[in-house]
């Protein structure tokens, strides 16, 4: 297992930037496929993004593509998601899920570590 800690939410106006980074431990961090999901209050957790064990493939769910880049740096144990053109919509909390497999998912069964999560609040 490896443990997963977020960080880079907060509070920005729509139109706004964020940087999330999700930092792992452990020294096999490169052979784990990374995802990040979103649980808005009162709605299921859903697929935001993933890539695969070295960055070579990457997924995005509909509602984020264009505006979010997710990244990794292996070196670093540590993957990225950039968030730009927030809107009110992608407020959540934000989780960094980790799969001990190369290639990427996007169901959040296929994942079996997870972050606690960080908020991200967009206003209007």
């Amino acid at each position: 297992q490896v443990q997963l800690v977020e960080s880079g939410g907060g509070l920005v106006q729509a139109g706004g930037s964020l940087r999330l980074s999700c930092a792992a431990s452990g020294r096999t961090f490169s052979i784990y496929a990374m995802g990040w999901f979103r649980q808005a209050p009162g709605k299921e957790r859903e697929f935001v993004s993933a890539i695969n064990w070295d960055g070579g493939t990457t997924s995005y769910a509909d509602s984020v593509k264009g505006r979010f880049t997710i990244s990794r740096d292996n070196a670093k144990r540590t993957v990225y998601l950039q968030m730009n053109s927030l809107e009110p919509e992608d407020t959540a909390v934000y989780y960094c899920a980790a799969r001990k497999a190369s290639a990427i998912a996007t169901a959040a069964g296929s994942f079996g570590s997870w972050g606690m999560g960080t908020q991200v609040t967009v206003s209007s």
